[in-house]
C-alpha cells in the first residue's frame, strides 16, 4: 500500500467527440483518503466519549478513596486508580472535555480574530498593512509561556488564563496566512470589476475575496486545534494549567509520571488519549489539505 491509495482518482469521460476530466467532489475525495476518514472517526469518538464518558461512570473526577489507591485496571475501575484513589477512567474522560474545549475555543478565536485581522490587513494594504503586520511580528516574538505567566499573575491560574493566552497568541499564524492569500486574490479581475462598480470594500472582502481563501483557512484551523490541545497539556504538565481537582490530560500526565515506575498505567492512559487525539487531527488535517489542494497531496 502506498500514498496513491489515499488520493482522489480522476476519470476521463467522453461525450460524443468531446473528452473531459471529471474530478470527484470534496466528499468523494475525503472518503477516498482513508487516513482522513480514520482521523475523523477518532475525533468524533473522542468527542462522544468526552460527553457521555463521565456519565456512565459511578465515580466523580474528584472522588477520593485512599483504601482504593493505586489499584490496577479492573472491572470496577477500568483504567485503575491514582495515588488518591480517584478513578482514572473518569478523570481521563473528564479531561477530554477540558482539553477538547480548549482546542475548539482556541480554534474559534484563531478563526475569528485571524481571518478578520489578516483580511483587513491584506485587502487595505499600504501603511495599514505595514502597521498591522508590525504588530503581529512584535506579538510573534513574545513566548506563549510569558503570556501565561503574566495572565496568571493578573487573573490567577485556571482556564481563564489559558483561554486568554491562547486568544492573544494563536491567531497570529492565521492572520499571516489569510493576508498572503488575500493579497493574491484581490488582484483578480472579478475583484477589480467589483471595485469599479462602487461596491463597498467590506462587502467585496466578505462576499468575493474570503470565500476564495476558504481552503487555506480550513487547513490552518484543522492544524491549530491539536496544537492548542498539546499546548494546554504542556502548560498543565508544568503546573500552569487548570486547578486541582480539575483534570486535563496534561494534569493527569504530570500526576502519572511521578509514579511511572511503580504504576505505569497512571501515565499510559492519559498519554494514549493525547497521542490518539493528536493523530486523529493530523490525519484529518492531511485529508482536508488534499481536498482543497489536490496538487499538494500529490507531492
Amino acid at each position: 500500500m502506498n500514498r496513491d491509495d489515499f488520493l482522489p482518482i480522476e476519470r476521463d469521460t467522453h461525450v460524443g467527440d468531446v473528452s473531459f476530466v471529471v474530478r470527484p467532489n470534496w466528499w468523494q475525495r475525503f472518503k477516498r483518503n482513508r487516513l482522513a476518514v480514520i482521523g475523523a472517526c477518532i475525533i468524533i469518538t473522542m468527542v462522544v466519549l468526552a460527553i457521555i464518558g463521565p456519565m456512565v461512570s459511578p465515580y466523580s473526577y474528584a472522588d477520593q478513596s485512599l483504601l482504593e489507591a493505586n489499584q490496577g485496571p479492573s472491572l470496577v475501575h477500568w483504567f485503575g486508580t491514582d495515588t488518591l484513589g480517584r478513578d482514572i477512567y473518569t478523570r481521563v474522560m473528564y479531561g477530554a472535555r477540558i482539553s477538547l474545549t480548549i482546542g475548539i475555543v482556541a480554534g474559534l478565536l484563531n478563526l475569528v480574530i485571524g481571518v478578520m485581522y489578516g483580511g483587513v490587513s491584506g485587502y487595505l494594504g499600504g501603511k495599514v498593512d505595514y502597521i498591522m503586520m508590525a504588530i503581529v511580528d512584535v506579538l510573534y516574538g513574545i513566548p506563549l509561556l510569558l503570556y501565561v505567566i503574566l495572565l496568571m499573575v493578573i487573573i490567577g491560574p485556571g482556564l481563564t488564563s489559558i483561554f486568554a493566552a491562547l486568544g492573544i497568541a494563536y491567531w497570529l499564524n492565521m492572520a499571516r496566512i489569510v493576508r498572503s492569500q488575500i493579497m493574491k486574490v484581490k488582484e483578480e479581475e472579478y475583484v477589480i470589476a467589483a471595485e469599479s462598480m462602487g461596491i463597498p470594500k467590506w462587502r467585496i472582502l466578505w462576499r468575493h475575496i474570503l470565500p476564495n481563501c476558504v481552503g487555506p483557512i480550513i487547513i490552518t484551523l484543522t492544524l491549530a486545534i491539536p496544537e492548542a490541545i498539546f499546548t494546554e497539556a504542556f502548560l498543565s504538565f508544568i503546573g500552569l494549567g487548570v486547578n486541582a481537582p480539575m483534570a486535563s490530560w496534561g494534569v493527569l500526565a504530570a500526576e502519572g509520571i511521578s509514579s511511572m515506575r511503580s504504576y505505569p498505567f497512571q501515565l499510559i492512559f492519559p498519554a494514549l488519549a493525547i497521542s490518539i487525539t493528536m493523530l486523529g487531527f493530523v490525519f484529518l488535517g492531511d485529508g482536508v489539505r488534499n481536498i482543497f489542494d489536490p496538487k499538494e497531496g500529490d507531492r
